[in-house]
C-alpha cells in the first residue's frame, strides 16, 4: 500500500531529491493508488513510438514520467518556500458545513481556497 499523497493536480511543487533536485513545476497528474505524481518538465524520458494512423508520425518523443510523491514538497503561494503541510478545519454553520483545508507549516497560510 502506498503512502497518502498530500499534493493535488495544479499545485506548484519543488523536487527535493533525485536527478531533478531543486526544480519547481506544476503537478499535472496524481496517482494516489501508487503514491506517484507527474510534474511538468521533471523526470523526462524518451519514448519510441510507432506511427499510429495517417496523421500520427512515429519517432522518439520526450515526455514526463511519474516520480514518487515523497520526493516533492508543495511550494506555498504566500511565502514562496517549499514547506510541509498541515490541515485545519474552517468553521461554518453546523458540522456539515465545516471544510478541511491544507495549511502551510512555515507561514500558516491556507493553500486551498
Amino acid at each position: 500500500m502506498a503512502a497518502k499523497v498530500f499534493v493535488k493536480s495544479g499545485d506548484t511543487v519543488q523536487v527535493i531529491s533525485g536527478d531533478d533536485k531543486g526544480v519547481k513545476g506544476k503537478v499535472q497528474k496524481v496517482f494516489p493508488e501508487t503514491g506517484r505524481v507527474i510534474v511538468e518538465k521533471v523526470n523526462m524520458v524518451k519514448k519510441h513510438q510507432k506511427p499510429r494512423g495517417q496523421g500520427m508520425p512515429g519517432g522518439i518523443i520526450e515526455q514526463e514520467a511519474a516520480i514518487d510523491a515523497s520526493n516533492v514538497m508543495v511550494v506555498c503561494p504566500k511565502c514562496g518556500k517549499p514547506s510541509r503541510m498541515g490541515h485545519k478545519y474552517l468553521d461554518g454553520e453546523g458540522k456539515a458545513s465545516r471544510r478541511k483545508v491544507r495549511v502551510c507549516k512555515e507561514c500558516g497560510a491556507t493553500i486551498d481556497n
